[in-house]
């Protein structure tokens, strides 16, 4: 018996092997199929990651443009509000001077400075410091001009003088304000002064 019990422990032994073996094997290749699956998975959340990150690039540039449009689109209605306000302005005090079409310029007047002051209203939502800096320089200085402008306008024949000499200021100053505030608007821009 020694030798049936030596032969049957061989062949336990040998089944035992061959069984571990292939359970060894099969542990290993799942072990290697995780893996791969883990990797794959990982390589995904980058591609994904590097996705959204190009995404969020695109999007932040799309919003710049839009962003730079919306501005570019305010500094042109608020630099023809201004000059036609302006221009107003001085044909009100020429009309006034001259005692010619003092009701069609006045009403001129009055449309172009709601107009230049609903246009303004929108660029303070929209435009950075240094352009809202100027911007509300020049509105001052028209501002000024327009209190002016109605004060020597209801008695025209006594402030003759003072039209001649707001039409000058109209000129000469409030112009420069306006010149400076096309530059601050053309530099934000990023358009050569």
């Amino acid at each position: 018996m020694g030798t049936g019990w030596a032969g049957l422990l061989i062949a336990v032994v040998g089944v035992a092997g061959t069984l571990g073996a292939a359970l060894l094997t099969q542990n290993r290749a799942d072990r290697t199929k995780r893996m791969e699956l883990q990797a794959v998975a990982e390589q995904q959340r980058e591609e994904r990651g590097h996705a959204e990150e190009l995404l969020r690039a695109e999007q932040t540039r799309q919003w710049q443009r839009e962003n730079l449009e919306r501005r570019r689109a305010c500094y042109v209605a608020l630099n023809t509000s201004s000059r036609q306000y302006l221009t107003a302005m001085t044909r009100y005090a020429l009309a006034l001077r001259c005692g010619e079409d003092v009701a069609t310029a006045r009403e001129n007047l009055e449309t172009a400075r709601l107009t230049y002051r609903d246009i303004y209203a929108e660029s303070q939502m929209i435009v950075p410091g240094t352009v809202l800096r100027a911007s509300s320089t020049a509105k001052s200085h028209m501002n000024a001009a327009y209190s002016n402008l109605k004060r020597y306008g209801a008695e025209p024949s006594t402030y003759g003088e003072e039209l001649g000499s707001l039409e000058d200021e109209l000129h000469q100053e409030v112009w420069l304000h306006l010149g400076s505030l096309k530059l601050a608007m053309r530099s934000d821009l990023g358009i050569d002064g």
